[in-house]
């Protein structure tokens, strides 16, 4: 069976009269992509070096890059936009019920990947995306380490930055023979091996952090299937640069995934595909 996937899911909240907003356009890409490059910077110069981890609550690693990513972005978003909430990762722990009146806010990761970097692969990003209402509207991820930029704002398409021209990527409409699969490197599961099984004949592309959902942005891969946890910060800025590439970004049930619709912070298990003639969730294991 091919199902499309469902365009719209639970509906944003309208805004309050009088409420800040700021305007979404290419000056304020821009200026967003050039705050990640210098917390790009900030990472780097912690890379080069020897660094401590620590394990968070959750028995997640941080190290001292995550911290002054976050710093430093937290700070610029704040410049930019004065008013303008900030949710990162790294950053104070706010309650559903004060996160639910924002039109919008800034939703960052400072350091995607932070496994990646501590093996030094290279394969971590700084995503920063703005969502307005529930919807990823602008997102920039970038990889300092491999020195590649993502972006995408709402109605201006997607980009790459490998040098410094931008080149304009489109995601795959019509996936190859055989589908060319992203896999986490460092999130594998039995789930996720019978989903493969499942889909039969693929190549495949093993990567760290959002860079998965860029390759199938940039029509490189044609899916990224995530069945496991993720946070909302993993994948908005991510989602923006795949919807304005063509592609989608969809829970199991062949939703779009939207932001700030409930307490957790939690992403349900999504797929990142180009080609919507195919119903990537039949391949799914039983429960």
């Amino acid at each position: 069976m091919n199902r499309a996937p469902h365009p719209e899911g639970a509906s944003g909240r309208t805004p309050k009269a009088g409420e800040p907003r700021i305007p979404i356009d290419d000056a304020l890409l821009e200026a967003v992509r050039r705050l990640a490059m210098e917390a790009g910077e900030a990472i780097m110069r912690i890379y080069a070096g020897e660094f401590d981890i620590v394990a968070k609550s959750d028995h997640t690693p941080v190290t001292a890059a995550d911290l002054a990513a976050h710093r430093l972005i937290e700070a610029g978003l704040r410049e930019l936009a004065p008013g303008l909430p900030v949710l990162s990762e790294e950053g104070a722990d706010i309650p559903y019920a004060t996160r639910r009146q924002w039109p919008q806010y800034w939703l960052v990761d400072p350091l995607d990947g932070t496994r990646e970097f501590i093996k030094r692969n290279g394969e971590f990003t700084v995503n920063i995306a703005l969502i307005d209402g529930q919807e990823a509207v602008l997102g920039v991820v970038h990889a300092p380490a491999l020195g590649l930029t993502y972006g995408a704002r709402r109605g201006g398409g997607a980009w790459k930055w490998a040098d410094a021209q931008p080149l304009r990527i489109h995601a795959r409409p019509r996936a190859a023979t055989p589908p060319c699969v992203a896999a986490s490197r460092s999130h594998g599961s039995s789930r996720i091996q019978a989903y493969l099984d499942a889909l039969g004949a693929h190549t495949r592309l093993s990567m760290g952090s959002a860079l998965k959902s860029c390759l199938v942005a940039e029509g490189t891969a044609d899916l990224y299937p995530r069945l496991g946890p993720t946070s909302e910060w993993d994948t908005a800025a991510a989602q923006c640069i795949v919807e304005e590439a063509g592609g989608f970004v969809t829970d199991t049930a062949m939703r779009r995934l939207r932001y700030n619709s409930k307490e957790s912070l939690l992403n349900p298990e999504f797929f990142v595909f180009g080609d919507a003639g195919i119903d990537w969730s039949s391949f799914l294991p039983e429960p």
